[in-house]
């Protein structure tokens, strides 16, 4: 018994002395609020390791309630005898919105690390207390990265990371502290350098052999104004401008190889062609309705041999041929209104040395059915009460077109009417959009420059009625404005209503296409 023990005690010494550590990453979503003042959270990782087959504990400190593993570990991605990623999720239900901090800690990382990091440390604070901006708690910056990323010595580069906030907070990156115990140590790379807008900058070392560095980042993110936070228990604290609301950690191995006879993308280092998405492009799909991210790229000089992504575990992968790719993902009902970050590389082979593609990432947001619109920004009465339009044309017997994945909004304050651009059958087609509020003989109208100015706020004086002011929107459709005005200004009018609008509304279209959205006198 003894020596049973004595045995299993250094296989386990042996196994936490093992280099095998890649780098994690973490974020969070708040699910509930109940009545009782009870909150839970979700929080998904990524684990990066040699081999599939090593645990995780997360030690977790301060409010953290009752804690369920509510995603068994499930691998995402594997690149054999280099590394395995897996991802898993914790559910806590917390007593009250007090937030919580969680570390991850062990050693340690696969060998030869240049900045000679033993041990790893991973730090996530957690932030639940209400915000008084939103109304709800916060939600921690969105991002991924693979175990591992290729640069070629010779070849200056710049990796643009993926830092989303749903909350449309401002994100920054910014290496590990090791006074802060946010790593263990913290040195950073000598050949990268970080900005708050988190982009790694490499520079080159023309090294003739493979040196791996670890790369030990936390994000945070920042409100674009004052808020206060709001615990259950009343009391409150105000965060400004300079206060991170809560913070994740990002790790992951830099590996810089042998020089390439040219760094122009598309010869030896696989270039992006279309229909591959832009780089941190947002991208939408209602629950239970599959997204497919289609990818494709060439190198002249170099073979093409696979693609390598970090995501969702449950993302297909499947290979077209000929440099192509597609992703394909299906959020589920519980995810709905979440955002999940895609990142992804496309890697070739030449000599028997391995090389990536530049970085490019998306966010996938899964919205709602596929029947029912997401809904356009527009202001009302000082209240911004719409965002992102999409819509699904009805379903035939032969087609069911339906909207492209990315909607882009920019918010213009005019007096009566701003100008969109409505894409329509692949041609820009310039309309404007106006909704205004019935004149009568004691209304008080704000001057244009009034209006102007007002930007995101719009004052009226009292009892006159409300001003409402529509937004620039871009709408990509496969529908015909012609065939299926009708049907769109539905869609429009049953959405302005259920965001507020009263339904005595009435739309029409101009023949100038001007859509103009009046509501009947009282």
């Amino acid at each position: 018994m003894l020596l049973s023990s004595l045995l299993l005690l250094l296989l386990l010494v042996s196994a936490s002395q093992a280099t095998h550590f890649l780098g994690t990453m973490m974020t969070y979503y708040p699910q509930e609020t109940f009545a009782d003042g009870s909150v839970s959270v979700i929080l998904r990782y990524k684990l990066n390791f040699a081999t599939c087959s090593y645990l995780d504990t997360w030690q977790c400190s301060g409010n953290c309630g009752a804690q369920t593993q509510t995603l068994n570990l499930s691998v995402v991605e594997e690149v054999s005898g280099e590394w395995c990623q897996r991802e898993g999720a914790i559910t806590h239900l917390l007593h009250n919105n007090t937030g919580f901090q969680t570390v991850f800690a062990g050693g340690n990382w696969i060998d030869s690390i240049q900045n000679r990091i033993v041990s790893w440390r991973a730090v996530t604070a957690v932030e639940m207390r209400n915000r008084s901006d939103l109304g709800k708690p916060n939600t921690s910056p969105q991002t991924t990265i693979l175990p591992a990323l290729r640069i070629p010595s010779n070849c200056a580069k710049n990796i643009d990371l993926l830092a989303f906030d749903p909350d449309g907070d401002e994100v920054r990156c910014r290496y590990g502290n090791t006074l802060a115990s946010e790593c263990n140590p913290c040195t950073p790379p000598s050949v990268l350098s970080v900005s708050s807008t988190c982009s790694l900058s490499f520079s080159p070392t023309n090294s003739s052999t493979e040196l791996p560095y670890a790369v030990q980042l936390v994000i945070e993110d920042f409100p674009k104004q004052s808020i206060i936070l709001t615990q259950t228990n009343g009391s409150q604290e105000v965060k400004t401008t300079n206060d991170a609301i809560s913070k994740i950690p990002l790790q992951f191995v830099l590996k810089v190889g042998p020089p390439v006879p040219s760094c122009a993308e598309g010869a030896y280092l696989p270039r992006f062609l279309p229909p591959t998405p832009e780089n941190r492009a947002q991208l939408y799909s209602p629950a239970g309705q599959a997204v497919v991210i289609n990818i494709s790229a060439e190198a002249t000089q170099s073979n093409i041999t696979g693609l390598l992504f970090s995501g969702p575990n449950n993302a297909v992968k499947t290979s077209l041929g000929s440099g192509s790719f597609s992703l394909t993902w299906t959020p589920s009902a519980s995810e709905d209104g979440q955002s999940h970050p895609i990142c992804f590389v496309v890697q070739a082979n030449y000599l028997n040395t391995l090389l990536y593609s530049d970085l490019r990432c998306v966010i996938v947001t899964a919205g709602n059915s596929p029947t029912t619109p997401t809904t356009p920004n527009v202001i009302v009465s000082n209240q911004t009460i719409l965002q992102n339009t999409a819509f699904t044309a009805p379903t035939t017997t032969t087609t069911t077109p339906i909207l492209t994945n990315q909607t882009t909004m920019q918010p213009s304050v005019a007096p009566t009417t701003t100008t969109p651009n409505i894409i329509v059958s692949n041609q820009t087609i310039p309309q404007s959009v106006a909704v205004t509020a019935p004149t009568t003989t004691t209304t008080t109208t704000p001057s244009p420059t009034t209006l102007a100015s007002t930007k995101a706020n719009v004052t009226t004086s009292a009892p006159g009625p409300q001003y409402i002011i529509a937004l620039n929107m871009m709408i990509s459709t496969t529908l015909s404005m012609e065939d299926n005005s009708d049907y769109i200004l539905a869609l429009i009018k049953t959405k302005l209503i259920e965001k507020g609008l009263p339904s005595t509304i009435s739309l029409r279209l101009l023949s100038s296409g001007q859509v103009v959205v009046t509501t009947a006198s009282p």
